[in-house]
């Protein structure tokens, strides 16, 4: 292609909203790593996720590693972790965090970056069943010393873990099986279904999160989740099943709501 104005039309004509933007990130990658920019472009109009074809996506102001068939973390999920930000902070201590279906890690990354420019300290650990989410999430959290562990749900994390997690994130599956197919094509065709799919009514790994999420929990300890507004009320009734008492919070800003569920500090 001859320069950025011709890559603007042919990402315009296929419908990017921001194809400015996009052309400009695209035009960077190739030149930062050797990339065939046609090769760039014509997977980008094919529907393959701009983030994919980058290597990164901007969360919570940091560039998190994320790769083809990895979950690309919503901006939105942003209000998780600003929640989780200020229960560390109350919890006012070296705080236990575990990022549960990590994908990328981006959460944890984001957290833990966060409260350590504020000089407030944690130890973070993360898992997920994907062994390719895992091998991304390990490239954006081995720099700062989390470990990341494969396996389903608390399966892999190690036993000296087990009633000490002060906050717990699980940005578990919430999108329910027969909205799949209604989903962007970007998301629905090129996301690992398993991290989008909620089951009937999309609550399905969260209720099994909620089941032991008690015994792991510390006294007094989190558990955040995202949801949708019409889901929320129920995640209330499923963490009362289990022994937490719920909490909703939402951000008009960011569209977003995060169910939290405390393990009784007795």
């Amino acid at each position: 292609m001859a320069g950025s104005t011709e890559v603007v039309e042919v990402l315009r004509a296929a419908g990017c909203v921001f194809a400015e933007d996009e052309a400009r990130l695209l035009i960077a990658a190739a030149a930062e790593t050797g990339a065939d920019l046609n090769a760039l472009v014509a997977q980008r109009v094919a529907g393959t996720p701009l983030e994919h074809l980058l290597g990164w996506t901007e969360f919570h102001g940091l560039r998190v590693a994320v790769a083809p068939g990895v979950f690309v973390p919503r901006q939105r999920t942003a209000f998780l972790v600003e929640a989780a930000a200020d229960l560390v902070r109350a919890r006012n201590r070296h705080s236990v965090v575990v990022d549960l279906c990590c994908g990328s890690g981006a959460l944890g990354l984001a957290l833990a970056t966060m409260l350590a420019a504020e000089h407030t300290l944690v130890t973070l650990a993360a898992a997920d069943i994907d062994p390719v989410a895992v091998e991304c999430a390990r490239r954006n959290l081995t720099p700062i010393g989390a470990p990341v562990y494969q396996g389903d749900l608390f399966e892999p994390l190690p036993e000296e873990l087990h009633g000490c997690i002060d906050v717990l994130l699980a940005n578990t599956p919430y999108v329910p099986s027969e909205m799949i197919e209604r989903m962007p094509p970007e998301a629905r065709d090129h996301e690992p279904r398993a991290a989008l799919d909620g089951g009937p009514d999309g609550l399905d790994i969260f209720r099994r999160v909620a089941a032991d999420a008690r015994t792991w929990l510390a006294p007094g300890g989190h558990l955040l989740i995202e949801s949708s507004e019409t889901q929320a009320p129920v995640a209330l009734d499923v963490l009362a099943e289990h022994g937490l008492a719920g909490r909703i919070a939402e951000s008009d800003e960011d569209y977003a709501t995060v169910v939290i569920g405390t393990r009784p500090a007795r």
